[in-house]
């Protein structure tokens, strides 16, 4: 799972301002309600506190400084991070602009470039012997510890103060989850660095030059996956007289932005690693749900049909791109995204490859509710009495002022034109969900009227790779795959009209015997359904995996969360 999330993230982060970090969620009016950190814990909040503005007092949201001060930083920078030459992570764009546009000078008390787990573990060093900078880049789980050990500090009435508004509205957009999920007892503890969810719903991608080959219909239910599927498997689709193709994808890892069997689950009401309501209002775990082992059942016949690669149980994302890049594969559940990567490759080898997005088929007559995560992959968090906790806002309201509102020089705190991914620089970031709708109607908009007049600058390029596929260039057809007519976009919007999505009900801090017995449960899972999937394993293990779940600390975990959930 951690090779599969990395694998996403980075691939999130390299078209972060360039593509498709966000996307959008306005598919009902409690989504788009603004929700402001104090009213989002009102039930919570001491009745003697209030962090209202008074109304004679006017607060530039960018205003400068002046003086200047000096706020120390500790942050960590991904391995793929590079800068402008001549620049370092000390000095370059962000930091200039942090001090020539708002006062503040950056001083880092530390920086690790390299695994999230190494800097995880630097940090709770840090946190442990109370050595923090003003500003720190956490997880949810230091969040909580922090916040419980009373190392950092309340910032409800300094984002209620300085936050602009658009920084508001773009943190409610959510229904203010986001921060709720940063609110302890009624205050906000840290700034939510918020992205899309419906960006990471599952869709179903299909060759197509194969389905119009073999003429089968297009998949409408889960009746035709299998039989899809079955086709792509053994009638030679690529035309080479071996039985050397598969049906469906799936990685080792089992859930995965590409390749993971997420949308499959889905479309027999199963999910994973998620929380859902049962019939009484209680939270359950969607792992243990019976709808999980007729899924696994049905996957344990394709692989034994040989429609599922019989060594996926070795290969990551890395391996099973390479199997569907040159031309084994006809099927697989993944993200958006994938059609840049691996598609677009495998595009550039074979032109005649074609694949198509489809909305997650159904096994039944009812529609597929598919599920989306809880999309807060950081937190930032200001020390205990820090001398200026604002500064931390005034650098939340540039970076969406800079990056999404007036876009200022996309092409040097965005990505240059060299490459260089220069929006990572930033200490404190994030992104509106609405930005890669808006896009794909943007272009599609242009697209349908020839006229780009008013179209914002970040989504001009990515017009550009599409029109250029429409004109023949093969470069841009991964980018039509997603935002041009007919792409995966076109399916999310469809979600979204239809409000098909499901939501993962918990989004609070990881509960002490999450943190205690979490690994181990992961890990009986995936051994466990990957023997079943690959028949090792009776589809009856599943009962077992139950029993052993909830021993093994899976009900002590239910127990918290339903805790969580009551003070909600």
């Amino acid at each position: 799972m951690k090779k599969i999330r990395s694998a996403a993230l980075v691939l999130a982060s390299t078209m972060m301002l360039m593509t498709v970090l966000a996307a959008c969620s306005t598919n009902n009016e409690k989504n788009s309600t603004s929700i402001s950190p104090s009213a989002a814990a009102e039930s919570t909040a001491p009745a003697n506190e209030s962090t209202s503005v008074p109304a004679d007092e006017v607060i530039d949201p960018l205003g400068k400084f002046d003086p200047p001060i000096e706020v120390t930083v500790i942050r960590p920078y991904d391995d793929n991070t590079k800068f402008v030459e001549g620049d370092t992570a000390e000095n370059n764009e962000w930091t200039r602009a942090y001090e020539d546009k708002l006062g503040i000078k950056v001083k880092f008390d530390w920086i690790l470039q390299g695994g999230g787990d190494q800097y995880t573990q630097k940090l709770n060093v840090a946190i442990a012997s109370n050595d923090l900078a003003d500003i720190v880049v956490v997880n949810s789980n230091q969040l909580k510890q922090l916040a419980e050990a009373g190392q950092i500090a309340d910032l409800t009435e300094v984002f209620d103060k300085h936050s602009s508004e658009y920084v508001k509205k773009v943190l409610n957009e959510d229904g203010g989850l986001a921060l709720k999920s940063a609110t302890f007892d009624g205050k906000l503890m840290a700034i939510p660095r918020i992205g899309s969810d419906i960006d990471e719903v599952a869709l179903l991608w299909v060759r197509m030059d194969w389905l119009k080959k073999l003429g089968l219909p297009e998949p409408k239910t889960m009746d035709d996956v299998r039989a899809i599927s079955d086709a792509f498997t053994n009638k030679d689709p690529d035309g080479n007289n071996k039985a050397d193709s598969f049906g469906l994808a799936l990685t080792k890892d089992l859930g995965s932005g590409f390749g993971g069997f997420e949308g499959f689950l889905n479309g027999y009401n199963a999910y994973y690693n998620t929380w859902i309501k049962d019939a009484s209002g209680k939270l359950v775990n969607s792992n243990i749900q019976p709808e999980m082992k007729v899924a696994l059942a049905e996957l344990q016949k394709m692989y034994q049909s040989k429609q599922i690669d019989k060594e996926f149980g070795t290969k990551d994302v890395t391996k099973v791109a390479e199997t569907v890049t040159s031309g084994k594969i006809g099927m697989y559940y993944g993200m958006m995204w994938t059609p840049l990567w691996p598609l677009q490759g495998g595009k550039e080898l074979d032109s005649s490859m074609e694949w198509k997005s489809y909305a997650i088929p159904s096994a039944s007559d009812q529609p597929v509710k598919a599920q989306i995560p809880f999309q807060v992959p950081q937190y930032y968090v200001v020390k205990k009495n820090s001398e200026h906790p604002e500064a931390a806002i005034k650098m939340l309201n540039l970076w969406y002022d800079i990056s999404f509102d007036s876009m200022i020089e996309p092409a040097v705190y965005g990505a240059t034109k060299d490459g260089v991914e220069a929006f990572k620089h930033a200490i404190i970031a994030g992104s509106p969900i609405t930005t890669n709708m808006d896009k794909y109607k943007a272009i599609t908009k242009a697209l349908e009227t020839n006229d780009t007049t008013g179209m914002k600058a970040n989504f001009k390029n990515d017009f550009d790779a599409v029109a250029s596929f429409i004109n023949g260039d093969i470069k841009g057809w991964g980018m039509h795959a997603v935002f041009g007519p007919g792409g995966s976009f076109s399916v999310i919007d469809d979600y979204v009209k239809r409000d098909v999505f499901l939501r993962n009900e918990f989004y609070g801090s990881p509960t002490p015997t999450m943190g205690e017995k979490g690994g181990t449960l992961d890990t009986l899972l995936k051994e466990t359904f990957t023997k079943i999937i690959m028949g090792a394993s009776s589809i009856d293990e599943f009962d077992k995996f139950v029993d052993n779940w909830k021993k093994l600390g899976g009900d002590q975990i239910t127990q918290e969360v339903n805790e969580w959930f009551a003070k909600q």
